[in-house]
C-alpha cells in the first residue's frame, strides 16, 4: 500500500509556482489510474512517487514505511517499478539481459521468455534482440512491462504508457494491462488519460490544478471525465 500525506511540490524558477498542493492519497487497490487535464500535475506526481524528485513537503509511505527522502535507486528495492513515458534503448543489450537483470537473478531461456509471452511477444523472436533502434516504441513498451512482471514488486508505476505508440500497438498494451489486473500480486499505479485505461480502473484519481478534484470508481469519475474529452489528446491512427 501507498500513501501519501499532504504532499506539496513548488518551483521557484521565473517566480514561485505550486505544481501539486497538498495530496492526500492512499493506493490500495489492484489497480488504480491518476488523471486530468495537461499540466494538472500527473507526470509531476509520479516522478515523486517513483523517487526521481522530492517534494517540497509532505510524506510517503510504502507500507508504513516512510521513503520520502529515498532516491529512485533505493525505493526500486523497497518494492517500486517505474515505466518511463518514453523506455530507454541500450545498445549492446539484449532483452535477455534487461529481463535478468529485473529478475535479479540468471534465468532460464524459458523463464525469460514466459515473460514475453505474457506481453504479447514471439519469445524466440526477441529473446535474443538488441534494446536498440530496431525496436518501435510498442515493442520496447511491452518489454519493460515484462520487466515489471519479472521483478514483482509491491508496486508498478506507469507514466502515460500510451505515449508515442500507434493504435495496433496501444490495443495490444490495454489486452497486457487487462491480464496484469487480473495475476499481478501488488498494485499498479498508470498515469493516463485514455478512456480505455481509465475503463479497466478499480480506482480514478482525478487531478486537476495540482490538486486532487475526486477519487472513486469508474462509474462515479467517468462522467466527469468525459464531459471535459477534449483535453484528452488522440491515439495516432
Amino acid at each position: 500500500m501507498l500513501e501519501l500525506r499532504n504532499v506539496s511540490y513548488t518551483v521557484t524558477d521565473n517566480g514561485k509556482k505550486d505544481i501539486l498542493k497538498n495530496i492526500n492519497l492512499v493506493i490500495d487497490d489492484r489497480f488504480v489510474v491518476i488523471t486530468g487535464p495537461n499540466g494538472s500535475g500527473k507526470s509531476t506526481l509520479a516522478k515523486i512517487i517513483a523517487g526521481i524528485i522530492t517534494p517540497t513537503s509532505g510524506q510517503i509511505l510504502l507500507d508504513g514505511v516512510d521513503i520520502t527522502e529515498m532516491g529512485i535507486t533505493e525505493r526500486a528495492k523497497a518494492g517500486i517499478s517505474f515505466a518511463f513515458q518514453a523506455p530507454v534503448r541500450f545498445k549492446g543489450i539484449t532483452v535477455k539481459d534487461l529481463i535478468n537483470l529485473a529478475a535479479g537473478k540468471k534465468l532460464t531461456f524459458t523463464e525469460a521468455c514466459s515473460y514475453l509471452s505474457e506481453v504479447g511477444l514471439c519469445a524466440r523472436d526477441y529473446i535474443n534482440r538488441e534494446v536498440n533502434a530496431s525496436l518501435s516504441g510498442g515493442e520496447l513498451k511491452r518489454i519493460e512491462i515484462a520487466m515489471i512482471l519479472a521483478r514483482g514488486t509491491k508496486l508498478s508505476l506507469f507514466d502515460e504508457p500510451e505515449a508515442g505508440i500507434d493504435l495496433w500497438s496501444f490495443n495490444s498494451l490495454i489486452r497486457v494491462f487487462e491480464s496484469m489486473h487480473e495475476n499481478i500480486k501488488g498494485n499498479i499505479l498508470i498515469i493516463s488519460h485514455q478512456e480505455r485505461i481509465l475503463e479497466i480502473a478499480d480506482k480514478i484519481v482525478l487531478l486537476k490544478d495540482g490538486e486532487i478534484a475526486q477519487v472513486g470508481t469508474k462509474e462515479e469519475i467517468m462522467p466527469q471525465i468525459l464531459g471535459v474529452s477534449a483535453v484528452c489528446p488522440q491515439i495516432k491512427e
